[in-house]
């Protein structure tokens, strides 16, 4: 009798952790969508607002610039009230900001609205993986980590061919306002079903750090060559897809390429669809074989430069629509590769700062698209609905001199991280894993920069630079 009810409190347990980390789930793919709906509306919100490339971009850019400058405050966030606060909270900014932005008649008022709203999606990620982990055993942390990421793109689809369907038909102000309103009262359902800890565990919230006790556990991570390497691989590969996906890839595809909106969303759509199949199992590849992180990542970065000479140096500017279909394919890998960049930060940091390296990891990526999105409005200039081929063939340079210089910063910090592993195994130190010295290694590394930490195993089992 004890075994069953035993056994059946086990199964509520499970059952409970499921349906809470849903209910956390749901919100990042809520700010998932808000995050990328701007994309098959830019050209409505340019003519709502009368404005021209430039001043577009400035609402991706300051989203974009609020959720990189919140990253590792949030954390600390997650850590002093929890994540069912912090994410109740999210669901009302995203809601509120969404609201704003729905009803908003003028070009500040929106921007205020885009503000919000990047407030809110700022705060989600990092608080539904602190409910995984502790509503989960470590070994299925990784797992559902991953399926999160997942989940959440599916907030990504919606927001290409179904938005864009909503608005043709509802228009802009029911659209926006449909959207803000159910994030907004699901905070609700937040605050009612997420729990910070199992039942029956106490509550231990972190007492509050000292400002500079941050910078100094930031400093400490953004010095590690593994951490820096990581930044790298982060900004490189996911600003790309990013990019086109939160803004530029629809104004691109209509005006520059020629296609309906429902064939630009169709193939903005490729940005979701082929993370979500390829995602996973790259993930188990570089899990099982870390060896193969990096080759995989240099594989997309050359894949990537070929792209983008084809699509910028095309004669005339329009590219046949297998092309563009086969571009816009090869460069969603771009997300799912980024992921690298956080087992990078894991690796190479202790245990005790694994979280801080990875938010600075993850305001790599983000810096990027900022730039990108600001960049590729000022170079087109004027309104952006009539850019042509020719306009876009020269914003888009911006792109190209992003992915280039990123590729030359991860080259150096990926040989300054296998300095590093290669100078503690000549001392003896515990490395995640042997490596052997290559023509292309750097012979030693300077004064400083050799530190035992960067090359201490956070976790178990090896790992590759």
């Amino acid at each position: 009798m004890s075994s069953a009810l035993a056994s059946d409190a086990e199964t509520a347990g499970r059952r409970g952790a499921l349906l809470i980390w849903v209910t956390a789930a749901a919100v990042y793919l809520m700010a998932v969508f808000h995050r990328t709906s701007l994309g098959v509306a830019g050209l409505e919100a340019a003519e709502r607002f009368h404005i021209g490339s430039a001043a577009l971009g400035t609402f991706t850019v300051l989203q974009i610039g609020v959720y990189a400058a919140m990253q590792i405050p949030t954390g600390l966030l997650v850590d002093r009230f929890g994540p069912r606060r912090v994410l109740t909270a999210a669901a009302l900014f995203m809601g509120l900001g969404q609201l704003l932005f729905a009803f908003a008649a003028s070009f500040p008022l929106a921007l205020t609205a885009r503000a919000v709203l990047g407030l809110g999606d700022a705060m989600t990620f990092v608080s539904v993986l602190r409910v995984v982990a502790a509503h989960y055993p470590p070994r299925r942390y990784a797992t559902l980590a991953a399926i999160t990421a997942t989940f959440g793109s599916f907030g990504n689809l919606v927001a290409t061919v179904p938005l864009t369907l909503l608005l043709d038909s509802a228009g802009w102000t029911t659209t926006f306002a449909i959207a803000g309103g159910l994030t907004f009262c699901y905070s609700l359902a937040v605050a009612l079903r997420v729990r910070d800890t199992p039942r029956g565990t106490p509550v231990q919230p972190a007492p509050a750090i000292a400002l500079r006790q941050v910078a100094g556990h930031v400093r400490a991570a953004w010095v590690v060559p593994g951490t820096r390497l990581g930044f790298w691989v982060h900004f490189t590969t996911m600003f790309t897809p990013a990019a086109l996906g939160l803004l530029w890839g629809f104004p691109y595809l209509v005006q520059a390429q020629g296609m309906s909106d429902a064939q630009a969303g169709s193939v903005l759509s490729l940005l979701v669809v082929v993370g979500m199949v390829l995602g996973p199992f790259i993930g188990e590849t570089t899990g099982r074989r870390p060896i193969l992180r990096l080759p995989i990542v240099w594989a997309f970065l050359t894949g990537a430069i070929v792209v983008w000479a084809v699509l910028l140096g095309w004669p005339g500017g329009v590219v046949p629509g297998p092309v563009v279909v086969a571009a816009i394919g090869f460069l969603s890998l771009g997300s799912p590769v980024s992921s690298i960049a956080f087992a990078l930060a894991r690796d190479y940091n202790p245990i005790a700062r694994v979280g801080t390296a990875t938010g600075v990891v993850n305001v790599g990526g983000f810096c990027a698209i900022t730039t990108t999105s600001l960049a590729v409005g000022v170079l087109l200039g004027g309104n952006t609905a009539d850019a042509g081929p020719a306009d876009f063939r020269v914003a888009f340079l911006a792109i190209a001199a992003l992915l280039l210089l990123g590729t030359w910063r991860t080259w150096v910090w990926w040989r300054r991280a296998r300095a590093a592993v290669l100078t503690a195994t000549e001392r003896g130190e515990a490395v995640p894993v042997r490596i052997r010295r290559r023509a292309w290694d750097i012979p030693t590394l300077a004064a400083g920069e050799a530190q035992p930490e960067p090359v201490t195993p956070a976790g178990s089992g090896g790992r590759g630079v």
